[in-house]
């Protein structure tokens, strides 16, 4: 989205003398609220508030025929719609660069960190497992939809039940939930993605700071036993990243991570 030289020069000038229009610090998030099981026709659902960005992300579980080429695992589709309600940036029909960017990157981001136990989501090798259906929806956009998005992805799969499936019929019983939850690991994933605005690195940004923006890296992590894993990163936007830049990034990423993930272990306990 274009902004006015004007902005984004008092936000370039107020940056490089250590403020933001919030009077936040450079790698402080906005206030964040997560709430959980908030739809009664999805599997798992959550809505998270980051500032005034707001998410929703629902869960729904189907049988499927496995991929050729992981017969014993289950699958996973993540859809984010971007609606004019979110934003007046939106427009209603098929989903744009935008949406097919954050999908990617959040499915990707849960994907490869090991979070779901795609195996245990078989149910008869070659033939049938249960697909993950991942639906994101913004609510209302100021900002950092990316980060606002995976935290609800994974609160909603993190408290998300399997639904009854009747064998003889070969149906699922919607409406009706087993005890069960979702197979996941203990591989919980937190995403923080870094904007790069002028030469400074921020992050959670709010609307504004987001068109300002000249460069930003999303990254993926779990916890380990002593440290993190990085499971997957996706630059995006035109300008680029230094070595320098990406020092400054590698020195925050694991407190942000951190961060995160205590939010999320308390809001679904």
């Amino acid at each position: 989205m274009e902004i006015s030289n004007l902005m984004k020069d008092k936000i370039i000038e107020y940056l490089n003398s250590g403020k933001r229009f919030d009077n936040r610090k450079f790698d402080e998030f906005r206030h964040l609220e997560i709430e959980t099981n908030v739809s009664k026709n999805a599997e798992g659902s959550c809505r998270v508030k980051l500032g005034d960005t707001e998410v929703l992300a629902g869960v729904k579980m189907d049988v499927a025929t496995p991929y050729t080429d992981h017969e014993k695992e289950g699958t996973l589709i993540t859809t984010v719609e971007l609606l004019p309600m979110a934003s007046d940036r939106f427009e209603s029909g098929p989903p744009r660069i935008e949406a097919i960017e954050t999908a990617r990157i959040i499915d990707r981001g849960i994907r490869e960190s090991g979070f779901i136990d795609f195996e245990k989501l078989c149910i008869k090798e070659g033939e049938k497992v249960w697909g993950i259906c991942l639906d994101i929806y913004p609510i209302n956009y100021d900002g950092n939809l990316l980060d606002a998005a995976f935290i609800a992805a994974v609160c909603a799969l993190l408290t998300a039940k399997m639904p009854k499936y009747d064998e003889k019929i070969e149906k699922v019983k919607y409406g009706e939930l087993t005890s069960k939850n979702v197979p996941v690991t203990d591989k919980i994933p937190a995403m923080i993605t870094f904007y790069k605005i002028g030469g400074n690195i921020i992050v959670d940004p709010r609307l504004e700071e987001v068109d300002a923006c000249n460069s930003r890296l999303s990254m993926a992590l779990t916890r380990n036993k002593k440290d993190f894993n990085i499971n997957a990163m996706q630059k995006g936007e035109e300008g680029e990243l230094t070595e320098k830049d990406l020092n400054k990034i590698f020195d925050l990423v694991k407190d942000k991570a951190d961060e995160l993930l205590k939010k999320i272990d308390k809001a679904v306990k």
